[in-house]
């Protein structure tokens, strides 16, 4: 029998009592020491390739075992919850900014350019979404991370401004997101005992490449982008996950559990170059980026803190369980088959 040792401060679990805490703490904590001592980051060797180089290679790794969860039975739920979410997180958010600027023209509404409103809105943090699915979801809602992989970075914002004839879509690179999540999909097929083997890994390493996100996001930037910055990041969540959570409530049909859909209104951390991407590709939006950049900065950390509060909010005014008693029940019931299967055998 495994027994438990008392932790003397209990941090971790002082973490995780914040809504999408082990994502949102060292966040926060990383973005405060990256703006106030960033030097401190920057001695070398493991202590830099740790706390403020590592936040790819762990993304991937977590990529990676996200993928070895999907089983081929659960592979159709969580491609159609992927669908869902890039169709009402992605591609409708866009089509409606695209919408606003055939009205407004590129400066957009209340002082956010069309530039930063597809930035910021059209991708979500797939972090912060495995963090609260982790407690909330099923497995095919955190395998659904792949949307979060699809639409990271300025692959939306340059195909809805592509459809002005502006910009390109990098599709290699959009690839190379998507081959980790693949590759472990066929490895934890072929091989279940790579499936057991990561199981825990999500719990490792998000804290870990989040402090590392962080270290990313100038808190000056975030002030700078002041009360119009807020202002996006409070209707990235509350539209964006509003939206997700209609298509969890009438196209997926997951009643108490459409809650997880606010978890999708988010601003991944990679989306506070996106400004600078798009300009590069099309330099007439380059009088737009310093502001549009300093509004997005400021949005990554709005939502961050916004969406697990809206989700866990929703989810329990609803009455939805905790993931643990679902897992359980799905596991008592995986062990109910196997059973009649060695029965009959």
């Amino acid at each position: 029998m495994h027994n438990e040792q008392k932790s003397v401060v209990p941090l971790y679990r002082w973490m995780n009592k914040v809504p999408g805490g082990a994502m949102l703490i060292p966040l926060v904590l990383g973005s405060i020491l990256g703006t106030f001592a960033p030097a401190a980051l920057d001695i070398g060797s493991f202590t830099t390739a740790l706390f403020k180089d590592s936040a790819m290679p762990l993304i991937a790794l977590l990529i990676f075992a996200t993928g070895t969860q999907v089983s081929l039975r659960t592979s159709g739920p969580v491609l159609g919850t992927t669908g869902v979410i890039l169709l009402a997180k992605s591609i409708v958010p866009g089509l409606l900014i695209i919408g606003l600027a055939a009205i407004t023209g590129p400066e957009g509404l209340l002082g956010i350019s069309v530039l930063a409103m597809l930035a910021a809105a059209t991708n979500s943090n797939g972090g912060l979404w495995l963090a609260i699915t982790g407690q909330y979801g099923r497995a095919k809602d955190r395998g659904a991370y792949i949307a979060g992989a699809i639409n990271d970075g300025p692959f939306f914002a340059l195909l809805f401004i592509g459809a002005s004839g502006l910009g390109e879509i990098p599709f290699v690179t959009l690839l190379a997101a998507i081959i980790p999540f693949l590759l472990g999909v066929l490895i934890g097929n072929i091989d279940a005992q790579w499936t057991d083997v990561l199981k825990p890994v999500p719990g490792i390493v998000i804290p870990f490449f989040a402090f590392a996100l962080g270290t990313g996001i100038d808190l000056a930037d975030v002030a700078q982008g002041g009360l119009t910055g807020i202002l996006l990041g409070v209707l990235i969540t509350l539209l964006t996950g509003g939206l997700v959570y209609l298509g969890y409530r009438f196209l997926l049909r997951r009643g108490k559990e459409s809650g997880i859909g606010f978890a999708a209104g988010t601003a991944s951390g990679n989306s506070v170059a996106t400004p600078a991407i798009v300009a590069a590709a099309d330099p007439s939006f380059s009088d737009y980026v310093g502001t549009a950049t300093s509004q997005v900065a400021a949005s990554v950390l709005v939502t961050a803190v916004l969406a697990p509060v809206v989700t866990t909010w929703v989810l329990r005014r609803a009455g939805a369980q905790p993931a643990q008693e679902e897992k359980d029940e799905e596991d008592r019931a995986l062990a109910s088959h196997t059973d009649d299967e060695e029965g009959l055998s």
